[in-house]
């Protein structure tokens, strides 16, 4: 059981490259430990609906119609700021689990814990080939594709080097070394484990 000194004031961030096992992770946790569950990409969904494209398809983000979205999101800013500011409010108010790009970026509360999930791009072309029925190649493709669209779209958003710039993660998990389950159970542990009360300390060490 989790610390009974976080209460609901726990909330979790879950980050890293596409197709990394952000998502399965964030699932499990909110099963454990009874948080509610919300995706960036979710909310950049909803606003790419309301501008009228067809975004019913699990692998939407991996379509022509996404890439297509994506070149207008490049031109207008405001997509991201829209989403991130909901995503901000959404993980101060505790009691959450989140999967973003962005948010262990902009988020600085001692009660917010920050995982980065690394994973080769071979492997997450794999995943993502599994995942969502499709070949190797192809998925390897849209895996360099989307990252190299990523660490160009946040370093003109907010300036940070995405994938690189880690200082601000308490924990990076390597899915190259530990299968994705061995992680996930070894993240519970870890939450378990790691009171809200005693994150500063924790980074305090990390920093000494």
């Amino acid at each position: 059981m989790v610390s009974k000194s976080m209460g609901s004031r726990l909330s979790i961030v879950i980050s890293g490259w596409p197709a990394v096992g952000k998502t399965t992770m964030a699932v499990e946790l909110a099963k454990k430990f009874n948080l509610k569950l919300y995706s960036g990409g979710d909310i950049l969904k909803m606003l790419a609906g309301a501008k009228g494209y067809s975004t019913s398809r699990d692998d939407w983000w991996d379509t022509g119609e996404a890439k297509r979205f994506m070149e207008e999101r490049k031109s207008d800013p405001s997509f991201d700021k829209q989403v991130d500011k909901k995503l901000i409010q959404i993980i101060k108010n505790g009691n959450s689990v989140i999967t973003s790009y962005t948010l262990p970026w902009l988020v600085k509360e001692d009660r917010i814990i920050k995982f980065w999930l690394k994973a080769s791009q071979e492997n997450r072309a794999r995943r993502m080939a599994n995942r969502d029925n499709i070949s190797y190649n192809k998925a390897k493709k849209v895996i360099l594709t989307r990252d190299r669209e990523n660490m160009k779209i946040y370093k003109n958003l907010y300036g940070f080097n995405f994938g690189e710039d880690l200082k601000v993660f308490d924990f990076c998990l390597n899915t190259d070394i530990l299968s994705l389950n061995s992680l996930i159970e070894v993240s519970k542990s870890i939450i378990t484990w790691l009171s809200v009360a005693k994150l500063p300390e924790y980074r305090k060490g990390l920093r000494n």
